[in-house]
């Protein structure tokens, strides 16, 4: 495993409308969680994770300059290789990454880019059993009680929660199984809600590693104010 080769597509398209206009009219990817823009939190855990050795970011369209400044040059990040447009859907923004790799890694993963507090033994975890297994994600098991209900919201059925997980991201595949399902996904105009989805379409069996509570992902202004909390804690596992 010592000379696996590891890249990563850190997925931040999105223009934060849960925000608003958000702080400053910032997308959410590029507010600022204490001293740095939550984005930068997540390229830098990624950078110092032995096995990545490139970094795509996916980034709106009129963002890519303003990354490459206030991101990428300003916190010196080394391995991050391109900076490209999103698409309108994550995606055809994480398929753009996976076709912009400049080269055949072993292993891609995928992260979301308003998940700031993802650590490097969860990445390095994650990615492990993908080389060991085909794919694996983070995820953490459910602890309260799953209700399953009807569209006029009633209850259906209590789902047995032991068999609930709630997917994280990073999420890591074989380099030929993700591109297998991609072009699945785009034969048949199949449009999933994660990466790990399209692998499971195809056949292939995607394991759970075991994630963190504190690996949120920051799509609202109450959200902001927990990546706070964290940060400043010893709730933080960074």
């Amino acid at each position: 495993m010592a000379n696996m080769k590891a890249a990563v597509i850190i997925t931040a398209g999105g223009l934060g409308k849960r925000f608003g206009e958000g702080i400053d009219k910032l997308p959410k990817q590029f507010i600022p969680l204490s001293t740095k823009p939550i984005i930068a939190h997540s390229i830098e855990t990624f950078e110092s994770s032995d096995f990545i050795e490139e970094i795509i970011l996916v980034v709106p369209d009129s963002w890519v300059e303003y990354t490459k400044a206030q991101i990428v040059d300003k916190f010196d990040i080394k391995k991050v290789s391109k900076v490209i447009v999103g698409g309108a859907q994550r995606q055809e923004s994480v398929e753009r990454g996976f076709k912009s790799l400049s080269s055949k890694p072993e292993i891609v993963a995928v992260h979301d880019g308003v998940r700031p507090f993802i650590t490097v033994d969860i990445i390095d975890q994650v990615i492990t059993e993908a080389a060991n297994s085909g794919g694996a994600i983070a995820a953490i098991p459910a602890t309260d009680t799953i209700k399953q209900s009807s569209s006029e919201q009633i209850i259906e059925k209590t789902v047995a929660r032991n068999k609930i997980w709630f997917a994280q991201t990073p999420q890591a595949f074989k380099y030929e199984i993700l591109m297998h399902a991609f072009e699945k996904a785009s034969e048949d105009g199949y449009l999933g809600t994660d990466e790990a989805e399209l692998v499971e379409r195809i056949g292939r069996e995607v394991k759970l590693v075991l994630g963190s509570k504190n690996n949120i992902k920051i799509t609202t202004t109450e959200d902001l104010k927990l990546g706070e909390i964290i940060l400043d804690s010893d709730m933080n596992d960074n």
